[in-house]
């Protein structure tokens, strides 16, 4: 039985830096660094997770190609079970190119692939009843499983005692909300970036921001703010809010940063502490894969990222 089940969109992600414009016709510019990852908000966060311990089942789709074949090699050499990531023949693993610039900002070029080709029928729904947690990585990115298929592995979940945590990517579309709608009400911890959360409910104050979810059925809001930190919400929260500062660090590419939180988050709850506690390894987590290239960047285990947080500068926070 895994600690965690991370189901969703499972990438490869080929990086370059520093990217500071794109040659005229065929003229070549010289980068310092190029690297392949296995990335997503599923994929990516599992990778994390398994650096942080937890014992990690991967649940998605990748094609019958050689950049599948490096996620399902790369994702078993950390231990993650990857029996439940579904090859699908003759669809092109997803991919996406990034030219990450000098200040770590991180453009994309994205190919769906096998991601928009999962559907409900792919998934194993004993493997999530048996877990202890479910993070749902990759809504709006899987065309055939967002929406009321979401609702019912969500419900399942729920039913079966299984934490739920959601996590997206947002992209531009006239229903956002009406794709994520349905399933809120089975969402634990609902852990997009707070910019995400403001496009999908059309509200600018972080305040109403908060209510809008709440009031639709989540348990709590974990909005990821980039350098204001994050904020943790819900009926349980002391003064209703919770806020924390991101950590002083180097930057070099933000790719994967939010999936670092998850991670880190999600094993804080899986260790039975607070909510701060969570957040803060979650912090700790996102600070060090800014360090370096890619969304695997940075944290090496447990114990270094519990060192980092402990001895780490807290950035500024305006309200």
């Amino acid at each position: 039985m895994a600690d965690v089940v991370s189901l969703g969109i499972h990438i490869l992600d080929v990086l370059g830096r520093p990217v500071t414009r794109i040659p005229p016709g065929q003229d070549l510019d010289l980068l310092e660094e190029i690297r392949l990852t296995v990335a997503g908000t599923a994929a990516g966060t599992s990778v994390d997770l398994a650096k942080l311990g937890a014992e990690v089942q991967a649940m998605g789709a990748v094609g019958d190609d050689a950049a599948g074949s490096f996620i399902l090699d790369t994702m078993g050499r950390y231990g993650i079970d990857t029996s439940h990531l579904v090859v699908k023949a003759g669809v092109q693993t997803s991919a996406t190119m990034l030219p990450i610039r000098p200040n770590g900002e991180r453009p994309a070029l994205h190919v769906l692939g096998a991601n928009g080709a999962l559907t409900f029928d792919d998934l194993d729904l004993d493997a999530i009843a048996a877990a202890r947690h479910l993070h749902f990585g990759g809504t709006y990115l899987m065309p055939r499983l967002d929406g009321e298929p979401t609702r019912r592995v969500l419900e399942h979940a729920r039913a079966h005692g299984v934490t739920v945590t959601l996590d997206l990517i947002q992209t531009e579309r006239p229903d956002l909300l009406d794709v994520l709608t349905p399933c809120l009400p089975f969402v634990d911890y609902f852990m997009p970036g707070l910019d995400e959360a403001r496009r999908i409910c059309g509200l600018e104050d972080r305040g109403d921001v908060i209510r809008f979810f709440l009031d639709r059925g989540v348990g709590h809001t974990v909005f990821k703010m980039g350098d204001q930190g994050s904020s943790i919400a819900g009926p349980d929260v002391p003064g209703g809010e919770l806020r924390l500062p991101a950590l002083k660090t180097p930057v070099v590419d933000s790719t994967g940063c939010g999936d670092a939180y998850c991670a880190g988050f999600i094993v804080g709850l899986l260790n039975g502490w607070d909510l701060e506690r969570a957040g803060r390894l979650g912090t700790a987590a996102a600070a060090q894969v800014i360090t370096g290239l890619g969304s695997d960047a940075g944290i090496v285990d447990l114990d270094q990222t519990l060192a980092f947080m402990a001895s780490a500068e807290p950035l500024p926070m305006t309200d």
